[in-house]
């Protein structure tokens, strides 16, 4: 049987415009070989996520401009601290116990590296969140 991190591990996305170079800090290269490949698959989970969190706040977000719903998105993550650490959860059940290992080393750092990865994920799929307007 595969252990819990060889599957983790082959169920990621590769991300080629997520490179690895020599003399990135330790926190770029996590962000690269870690935190990206883990949004990109996890991407479907990430927006009905906040599908669910729009629907829960009066689907206020829907009756917004495209301008202020990405404002939306951004406030959501930055002051929701429950909302936010579900999405820290989302990502960080998806590691290696390597990878937590090193998380844990510098979390400050790297959370906020992850939530702007999410943030910009969600921006991206604003058409996607558009089509799931539920009344």
């Amino acid at each position: 049987m595969e252990s819990r991190d060889a599957v983790l591990l082959g169920l990621r996305p590769e991300i080629p415009s997520a490179r690895i170079l020599p003399g990135m800090s330790a926190e770029e290269l996590f962000q690269n070989k870690t935190l990206r490949p883990i949004a990109k698959l996890q991407n479907d989970l990430l927006v009905a996520v906040f599908r669910n969190y729009a629907r829960k706040h009066k689907n206020v977000f829907y009756d917004l401009s495209v301008e202020k719903r990405l404002d939306y998105i951004e406030n959501a993550i930055h002051k929701d601290m429950k909302f936010r650490n579900s999405l820290k959860g989302i990502i960080i059940g998806q590691f290696t116990l390597t990878e937590y290992n090193l998380y844990i080393q510098n979390s400050s750092s790297l959370n906020k590296r992850m939530m702007n990865i999410v943030k910009e994920r969600l921006k991206s799929n604003i058409q996607l969140l558009e089509c799931a307007r539920v009344v």
